[in-house]
């Protein structure tokens, strides 16, 4: 049997990628490998993200050259799509294919075994305005399913190169999204992570359709537990998205807003689309809504131009929003932006200090917000054994407020509701003791396992290359 084997650099849309890629070659009778193994196929889904993205995709794919010189060396994804004479430039790769045409991945390497002549693929994304239908019936290891509703941005962040890799706003057509849906909850799936580039712009290219009308389509899903939105900017947050967060008891008390900055000036430099002020009205508005609810967010801290004054005001604004977590990312150069080009840069040492402030101030507001739900009972759905060590006799999973729970209890409760009450607060994670055994569902099938690495710096630069909840 031919063999495949996957590496994934980035976000976790090219996580949800990599797994529709490999359900086409598998639907194509291919078995897949580990990464590190002899596989006759390589496809290394890459990140452009940042320039050590870059860095890093080269190092992949030489790697599966090393691995074996003669297997087909396939690779998509960001930095592809950017960068296609680069990547076709390294001795031993084969395809290179984009963030597009995805589906005709089977295609392409039939005809490589026929002739083995390097093949670059890739087209103009920012005249592509339809979205790539790759369904992704299950995940491997995963109790949360990831829905991608939507490709692209539109809001060409000065910082940010993901509209040139991943091309303008294009939204998945209603039916495909909610017939997709429905395909996971068949699968055993309980909660669902909608998902995308530019998850909250999902229906802004659409016709009498708004992210808002499928969130309630999503709701009348039978068997589906609960939905969430892995990212959405405050901008996005209308009326009408209010109502279901409100009305509905399947949209979870957890949402990723991207502030960036605490500073107008920054987020003037930036090209964000809204001040701190009308960020903190929002924000105050689904605090009333949606009591208890977790609002995560990302910072990019020594953004070029950000004088120490400007973090203080920064600073004490998110102090004041009482995030849940905080990710916080130093400002990287990325070559082709307007901000890599713009004066000022701050020095690397002073980003450093900067960062660390942040993340001691996001693990007291974490500790904060978990404390009063100390003695509460949370709906918790386990997602693995604690650590990764089965037979610890430990579960760790989210509950719909994203407060991550450590508690006793099976294996086969994974992927399962679970009534735990919190009994100790913590940073990164708390614990709970279970209070009522699940009713069990179906069992989740799975796949092999694609490998995968999202590190920090490339899973979330902030903006448009989102962090999807993971």
């Amino acid at each position: 049997m031919t063999t495949v084997a996957f590496h994934t650099l980035g976000c976790k849309v090219n996580f949800y990628d990599t797994e529709a890629i490999w359900q086409l070659f598998k639907q194509d009778g291919y078995e897949q490998v580990d990464f590190e193994a002899t596989a006759d196929i390589y496809v290394i889904n890459t990140c452009t993200v940042t320039n050590t993205g870059d860095k890093k995709s080269r190092q992949m794919i030489r790697r599966a050259v090393r691995r074996n010189p003669e297997a087909i060396i396939a690779v998509t994804g960001c930095y592809a799509q950017t960068s296609p004479a680069e990547i076709l430039a390294i001795p031993g790769v084969d395809l290179v294919i984009g963030t597009q045409d995805r589906d005709k991945i089977i295609p392409y390497v039939k005809q490589l075994e026929q002739e083995r002549q390097p093949i670059n693929a890739v087209r103009n994304i920012m005249k592509t305005r339809t979205f790539e239908e790759l369904d992704v019936p299950d995940f491997a290891d995963r109790t949360r399913a990831f829905l991608k509703i939507q490709e692209g941005c539109n809001n060409f962040c000065t910082f940010c190169i993901i509209p040139w890799s991943r091309g303008l706003m294009r939204s998945r057509e209603p039916e495909s999204v909610l017939a997709q849906a429905r395909m996971l909850v068949d699968a055993g799936y309980q909660e669902i992570v909608l998902t995308g580039i530019h998850t909250g712009g999902y229906g802004e290219d659409l016709e009498d359709y708004s992210l808002a009308k499928l969130l309630w389509d999503l709701d009348k899903v039978e068997g589906l537990k609960r939905i969430r939105i892995s990212s959405i900017e405050a901008s996005q947050i209308t009326d009408e998205v209010l109502e279901v967060l409100q009305k509905s008891d399947k949209m979870c008390r957890h949402l990723h807003i991207p502030l960036q900055a605490g500073d107008n000036d920054v987020l003037k430099r930036m090209r964000r689309k809204y001040t701190v002020e009308e960020f903190a009205e929002k924000i105050e508005h689904i605090h009333r809504i949606m009591p208890g609810v977790a609002i995560t967010t990302d910072v990019i801290v020594g953004f070029p131009g950000e004088t120490e004054e400007m973090f203080r005001t920064g600073y004490r604004f998110m102090e004041q929003m009482k995030f849940s977590e905080m990710h916080v990312f130093p400002y990287s150069k990325r070559t082709g932006t307007p901000a890599a080009r713009m004066e000022d840069q701050v020095d690397e040492e002073v980003k450093n200090t900067r960062v660390h402030e942040l993340i001691d101030l996001s693990e007291r507001m974490q500790l904060e917000y978990a404390k009063p739900f100390v003695g509460q009972v949370l709906e918790v759905i386990p997602e693995r054994d604690y650590k990764g060590q089965p037979g610890s006799g430990l579960l760790m999973g989210y509950s719909d407020n994203y407060l991550q729970l450590v508690f006793e209890g099976k294996e086969e409760w994974i992927g399962q509701v679970c009534k735990v009450k919190v009994t100790e607060a913590g940073v990164n994670e708390c614990r709970g003791e279970l209070v009522e055994q699940p009713v069990m569902v179906t069992s989740i099938s799975k796949t092999r396992r694609t490998t995968a690495e999202a590190t920090p710096s490339e899973a979330a630069i902030p903006g448009q290359a989102e962090r999807a909840i993971g």
